[in-house]
């Protein structure tokens, strides 16, 4: 390997991860080839210091299956004494000719949604997260959707 190359790669590593310093949480549960509607992604929080404030985002691995523009989320934010803070969130996920949207050299996307900020935690938290997407000028739900793989939660200090 050249002397370029292994400056190169030791900026390209070094640049991976000092991007990385905030982060305090960061999981993916896989939720199969499709995301069923009663199938509800749960995300357990061990103590995170209580006297710093963080940032939440939601990560969506998703690919070329995923057949809508944007996404509907329920998530819950349920604090240690049981009280739970509900949130309706919808998110743009692909341009309108249906290229997708996030990060990601193939046909898999990855896309950080924003949460949540300035959060402090004081003891186990849990979130859940379930997908609440309709077909338009339909009620009921999309019982299976197709295209998302994974669902992350990650938990960044606040600087």
């Amino acid at each position: 390997m050249s002397l370029r190359n292994s400056f190169l790669l030791l900026l390209i590593t070094a640049t991976f991860f000092s991007c990385d310093k905030k982060r305090v949480f960061d999981e993916y549960k896989s939720v199969g080839s499709a995301w069923h509607k009663d199938s509800t992604v749960t995300f357990n929080l061990s103590d995170l210091d209580s006297t710093k404030r963080y940032n939440l985002f939601l990560n969506i691995r998703d690919n070329n299956n995923y057949k809508f523009n944007n996404l509907f989320l329920i998530v819950a934010l349920e604090t240690p004494s049981g009280f739970t803070k509900v949130d309706t969130l919808e998110y743009q996920m692909a341009e309108p000719d249906g290229t997708l949207l996030g990060n990601g050299f193939s046909d898999i996307k990855e896309s950080k949604l924003f949460y949540k900020e300035n959060v402090r935690f004081r003891g186990n938290y849990k979130v859940h997260i379930s997908q609440v997407v309709r077909e338009s000028g339909k009620v009921p739900g999309v019982e299976a959707l197709e295209g998302i793989t994974e669902v992350g939660l990650r938990i960044e200090k606040k600087e």
